[in-house]
């Protein structure tokens, strides 16, 4: 698919922290998803081993969860884990992902942050504005902000709150289990994000399309 090349990836933390500010200002995270036009989900992540970057993009129908196509790609990984900046060790192996991908999916589901993010531009923030489309930030740990009282029934939603400002939910994926965090990547608002996510988490914690780009992902072989 085609994608907007916004920018090099072999920058220093403190130019990509810059160059994250500079970035912020054309997210858009408060339009709505028209969820009712949506019928194929992308499920996007990336695995690191041995210095190595596999990333997997599962495209799925909705609902149904169908699979339509699968793609990877893999490179050395070009940067530090540093919290904050993964779109810079992740970005470059993803370009390559997205640029192999036939399908073109209505919205992706990144197993990484939105808005729910120090600077507000995590990797489903920062990935959106290369890809034009909405994109959801599907966290399974806590980055930044607090929630309140949750409780333990599937469904259950609590507002991500930082600095004043809510920047996601804290949302119960499945009864007792820990809950992930959902915030808008771009194009994309909290509520039709996570409602999104929820329809696409039928049996599992994790919503069914980055299930399977997990898997995918994971599959290092030779």
């Amino acid at each position: 698919m085609r994608l907007q090349h916004r920018h090099p990836w072999d920058l220093s933390p403190s130019d990509a922290i810059a160059l994250q500010r500079k970035l912020r200002a054309e997210v858009i995270s408060d339009r709505p998803i028209d969820l009712g036009a949506v019928r194929l989900v992308a499920g996007v992540d990336v695995s690191v081993k041995n210095e190595e970057s596999q990333a997997a993009i599962v495209v799925v129908t909705y609902p149904g969860f169908l699979p339509v196509e699968t793609v990877l790609a893999r490179c050395p990984t070009p940067f530090p884990y540093i919290p904050g900046l993964l779109s810079f060790r992740e970005g470059p192996v993803l370009e390559e992902a997205f640029d192999k991908l036939k399908a073109e999916p209505d919205v992706f589901l990144f197993d990484g942050m939105g808005i729910a993010h120090p600077r507000r531009i995590g990797i489903a923030s920062h990935m959106g504005l290369w890809l034009d489309r909405p994109t959801i930030g599907c966290g399974k740990t806590l980055l930044c902000g607090r929630y309140g009282p949750l409780p333990d029934e599937k469904g259950s939603a609590a507002p991500l709150v930082d600095k004043g400002e809510t920047i996601g939910v804290a949302l119960r994926t499945r009864t007792a289990k820990n809950p992930m965090f959902i915030s808008p990547g771009h194009l994309a608002d909290i509520p039709t994000a996570a409602e999104l996510v929820l329809n696409c988490s039928p049996k599992y914690r994790l919503p069914e399309p980055i299930r399977l780009a997990h898997n995918a992902a994971g599959q290092f072989g030779q």
